[in-house]
């Protein structure tokens, strides 16, 4: 288990060069072409426009501060992203944004197809975690005696359990997936 404070985060430019993210984690991949087979960060998003694409890649996204932004993703419906409320969509196909009411915040979890799958869901009572996975803090809580502020991550390794006190946060499962 490992605690990771959120002034601790790692800035790099997105790849489509239109921000900047901040990385929490990842697992680097063993293959050539992938970036990572696993991947959490959290970026400000300051302005509409265009998302950037990550082939091969599964990814949730959450508003965690904002009023919340329309995802257009390909040909489909445009979606309404809420604060709070993790939407899951392929990270290869084109995707827009259009901000609601001003800039947002939101946290990215993304999986190489095939190598890793995910699951993000909000909690706010106590909820118990095991890894691999992740505790996202989205205010100020204790985590089996550890004190998470806002924004926090506890990593979580395999065979790590843990249960959350109260306070809303995002619990992150990852899982190897098979084959």
């Amino acid at each position: 288990m490992r605690h990771l404070p959120a002034d601790g985060y790692a800035e790099q430019p997105w790849v489509n060069g239109g921000g900047v993210t901040r990385e929490i984690a990842r697992a680097a991949s063993p293959e050539p072409a992938a970036p990572f087979d696993w991947r959490l960060s959290m970026a400000p998003v300051m302005a509409t426009g265009p998302f950037s694409t990550f082939p091969g890649i599964d990814r949730t996204l959450t508003v965690i501060e904002g009023a919340g932004l329309v995802l257009a993703i390909g040909t489909d419906e445009a979606e309404v992203l809420l604060p709070g409320r993790p939407f899951a969509f392929p990270g290869d196909v084109p995707t827009h944004a259009a901000l609601i009411e001003g800039p947002i915040t939101d946290l990215n979890v993304m999986t190489r197809r095939g190598a890793f799958a995910h699951s993000v869901t909000p909690a706010r009572d106590p909820a118990a975690l095991q890894g691999p996975g992740a505790v996202f803090a989205l205010e100020p809580m204790q985590v089996d005696g550890v004190m998470l502020g806002r924004f926090d991550t506890l990593m979580l390794d395999p065979g790590d359990e843990v249960a959350t006190g109260p306070g809303a946060c995002l619990l992150i499962r990852l899982e190897a997936v098979t084959t």
